[in-house]
C-alpha cells in the first residue's frame, strides 16, 4: 500500500506515505520486541522516523542512495517538515491499535 501511495502527487499521498512508513516502523518494533510497553514502542518508532528524516539534512542518505538506489525507500531523499506530522499520525494510529488489541493482564485471584 505504501508503494502505491508513494506514486501519487501532492500533499495527501506524501502524508499518507509518511504515516504508513511510521506505522511499519512501529509494527517492526513490536515484532522484534513483542513485550515492549506501548509507549516504549511508540517512542522508539517515532524517534527512528525523526532520526531518518533529520538525517536527510545531511549528505549521508543521498550518498547511500547513490550507491544503492533501493535504500531510498528506507532513507528517503529530501527533508520535508510535514513528514514529521505524518510520522506522529502513523505512530498514533498503531499505538491506538496496540492499546485496544493488546491483551490485558488479569487481576490476581479473580
Amino acid at each position: 500500500m505504501g508503494l502505491v501511495v508513494s506514486r501519487g502527487d501532492g500533499l495527501a499521498p506524501d502524508l499518507a506515505g509518511g504515516a504508513l512508513y511510521a506505522a511499519l516502523v512501529q509494527l517492526l518494533v513490536l515484532v522484534v520486541a513483542p513485550s515492549a510497553r506501548t509507549e516504549v514502542a511508540a517512542a522508539t518508532a517515532l524517534g527512528t522516523c525523526l532520526a531518518v528524516e533529520l538525517a536527510q539534512l545531511t549528505p549521508v542518505p543521498a550518498a547511500v542512495v547513490a550507491a544503492w538506489p533501493p535504500a531510498a525507500y528506507v532513507l528517503g531523499s529530501t527533508f520535508v517538515a510535514t513528514d514529521l506530522l505524518a510520522y506522529a499520525a502513523g505512530v498514533a494510529a498503531v499505538t491506538a491499535g496496540d492499546v485496544l488489541l493488546r491483551p490485558r493482564p488479569r487481576a490476581a485471584g479473580g
